[in-house]
């Protein structure tokens, strides 16, 4: 099978299962694992933050940051096709009892003007915002990059009301690596960020949370509550480890092969590709073939490709490491015999 469902797919490589096997351990409730601290400090340091905390998932890390910013009755402000507003299960509303405020925003990104419009004044009758959430790469929008400048923009506005701001930066990697630009250029535009470790980076599991000491701190507190206080996690974050200082430079490879398919698919009768590919994300549109996302995907499957509903008739692709130009390429080959 030529698995483009996502770049979660990637198997360790073999550097990250011998860090693994390697690592030194302890219990990591105790603050006695090694490979988790050493983990924490280079995350915070190439983040640009203060601190960092170890999580098991780029959900837990979003959650843990609304949880941590915001009290019950709150109001965040986040684009509507997020992936904490989308993907994450209702989470903010069940675990933290903050409720959302959505923003159409353009390939992703809010208009600042938006955003500041939203933010509630003092009123009896309205919520207090609590948290402005932004994402980058933004992965509905076809995982477009959000620019730094209007990051910067909605942090400026965010600071004037005294409001904070999250990111959760999953593929923020992604984003800085197809800019040519440093991770700390977009960043600097947050007051705490998430990154994940599992995606295009490759590790087998977990994430960052990144920010001032003092709320990480209160962070781990409310990661002990979710049940992700963990022992001798060493284990699992010596991957991570890997991930983080060896696997981001060859993202710009995943993107190249994302730009072949669109390119590829782009001749092809009754595909459309219906995203910007900036990234590692290809999306396209199948009723021209006057099929449904469903009836398609199910027809790869039979050719031993495997991709994932991104709408009615919206197909997604993910490039990563384990797919090759030429798993790609054949792809195309197989495609071309749907009609």
């Amino acid at each position: 099978m030529i698995d483009l469902r996502s770049d979660t797919v990637t198997k360790p490589t073999l550097e990250m299962r011998k860090a693994a096997y390697d690592a030194e351990v302890g219990d990591d409730v105790y603050r006695e694992d090694k490979t988790v601290l050493k983990l924490e400090e280079t995350a915070a340091e190439l983040l640009g933050k203060e601190s960092a905390l170890f999580v098991t998932s780029g959900t837990q890390g979003n959650q843990i940051a609304v949880l941590t910013h915001c009290r019950p009755g709150d109001e965040i402000i986040l684009e509507s096709e997020s992936h904490i507003f989308y993907y994450e299960s209702g989470a903010v509303a069940a675990l933290a009892g903050v409720q959302t405020r959505t923003i159409q925003g353009k390939r992703g990104m809010m208009e600042p003007y938006d955003v500041e419009a939203a933010i509630r004044g003092e009123d009896q009758h309205f919520p207090e915002t609590g948290l402005i959430c932004l994402e980058n790469t933004h992965n509905r929008a076809g995982g477009a990059v959000i620019p730094s400048a209007n990051m910067k923009a909605i942090y400026e506005i965010a600071s004037k009301y005294s409001v904070p701001v999250h990111l959760d930066g999953a593929r923020l990697f992604n984003a800085a690596a197809s800019k040519q630009s440093s991770i700390q250029s977009f960043t600097k535009y947050t007051d705490t960020v998430q990154v994940c470790l599992s995606k295009g980076l490759g590790a087998p599991i977990g994430s960052i949370l990144a920010g001032p000491k003092p709320f990480i701190e209160r962070a781990r507190k409310w990661r002990k509550r979710l049940g992700g206080g963990l022992r001798q996690v060493g284990i699992i974050a010596a991957p991570g480890l890997v991930a983080l200082t060896q696997m981001t430079d060859r993202l710009i490879e995943d993107h190249i092969h994302a730009k072949l398919l669109a390119e590829n698919l782009h001749e092809m009768n009754g595909i459309q590709v219906v995203n910007q590919v900036e990234t590692n994300i290809v999306v396209i549109d199948v009723k021209g073939l006057g099929l449904t996302a469903e009836e398609y995907i199910s027809l790869l499957k039979e050719k031993g490709i495997l991709a994932v509903t991104f709408g009615p008739s919206l197909v997604r692709f993910v490039t990563h490491f384990d797919v090759t130009e030429e798993d790609l390429l054949h792809t195309v080959k197989l495609m071309r015999t749907i009609n």
